[in-house]
């Protein structure tokens, strides 16, 4: 029987940044991951300080992304990858009351380090922004696809990765450790998105699931390398493909594109965009959303050996690594968790 200190279930966004946290202590882990969650890999990574809607600060987004960033970078660092792209985000305003707006926002203590007080005028005929842009700093974007592919490479290196379906009535719990068929460890970190659903340990928490479509098109003469987020993000990817997202869809529970979340994409762009463009993706998942937009972080209340990390939203790439970060310094070091993030609220 293999003995470890952690098994880790799922192998997203949330899954990674725990599996980061124990590689950088030297605790040993395997994690389970058998593809039936894709929000990670649809996902369209951008991690960024504010929320352009209203023009509010992320929640901690200062100590996120304090997190996040050195977290990427040593993974690019190990497998010897690219995924972390600094980029440009515009703002593109409506009208010029946005524009009072973004500028009294960016006088505010919370929001001054990440919105510039300048108006950038719009110089591209391909775009309609008549009110011009506001520029967010601070921002990136995690080729989502290309970490979790190469994250898997590595663990099956390292005899660290079981590609199969994780089957919790075989779990086997003892006073100090848990057995798992042929598996011996301390720990059990439930990181199975909107699969937590039919997880008996943890399915009793109030995980809505939301799920997100997003598009992938191809627009040669559109040529830009910055962002622009107006009723859609519009993200460049390279070579004169950009993704688009993204959708917002409760009652569909699939992770099937649709016919109707492609066409109120390329309606929401066409508001803006006015060059030609060739579809060439579409992509859905599931995003593992809470009411009150907070992860779900913790133990369970009877079962000691059982935790739970879920629940980052739309923001996994940037709340992952914090969120991983807390869990960890909980379980091994004895530090109480944010009410914020505790599954007890």
């Amino acid at each position: 029987m293999k003995e470890v200190d952690y098994i880790i279930v799922g192998c997203g966004l949330a899954g990674i940044a725990f599996a980061e946290k124990l590689f950088q202590n030297q605790k040993s882990f395997v994690v389970f991951s058998n593809k039936s969650q894709q929000s990670s890999l649809v996902a369209a990574g951008l991690y960024n300080p504010v929320i352009l809607k209203r023009f509010t600060a992320v929640w901690k987004a200062k100590e996120q992304l304090q997190i996040a960033i050195p977290t990427y970078k040593s993974i690019e660092c190990r497998l010897k990858i690219k995924i972390d792209y600094k980029i440009e985000l515009l703002r593109r305003f409506a009208s010029i009351e946005e524009q009072n707006l973004w500028y009294s926002a960016s006088d505010k203590p919370n929001l001054s380090p990440y919105l510039s007080t300048q108006i950038i005028k719009n110089e591209n005929n391909d775009v309609d922004a008549p009110f011009g842009f506001g520029i967010v700093k601070s921002v990136g974007r995690v080729d989502t696809k290309l970490l979790i592919k190469a994250y898997k490479n590595w663990l099956i290196e390292s005899d660290s990765l079981r590609q199969e379906t994780f089957h919790y009535k075989q779990i086997q719990e003892e006073d100090l450790y848990i057995n798992y068929k042929n598996l011996k460890a301390k720990h059990i970190i439930f990181a199975d998105g909107f699969g937590l659903k039919t997880n008996p340990y943890f399915n009793h928490l109030p995980l809505k699931g939301t799920k997100g479509e997003v598009l992938v098109i191809k627009a040669p003469k559109l040529n830009i390398d910055f962002g622009i987020k107006s009723s859609v993000f519009l993200i460049p990817i390279g070579n004169h493909l950009y993704k688009v997202g993204a959708t917002y869809e409760w009652k569909d529970k699939t992770n099937y594109p649709t016919e109707k979340g492609k066409l109120e994409l390329v309606k929401k762009l066409k508001t803006f965009l006015k060059c030609d463009f060739e579809i060439i993706g579409h992509e859905a998942g599931i995003r593992p959303t809470v009411i009150d937009r907070r992860p779900l972080v913790g133990q369970h209340p009877s079962h000691k050996n059982l935790y739970v990390l879920n629940g980052l939203g739309t923001r996994g790439v940037m709340i992952g690594p914090y969120a991983a970060h807390k869990l960890y310094d909980f379980i091994e070091n004895k530090v109480k968790l944010d009410e914020d993030i505790d599954l007890k609220r």
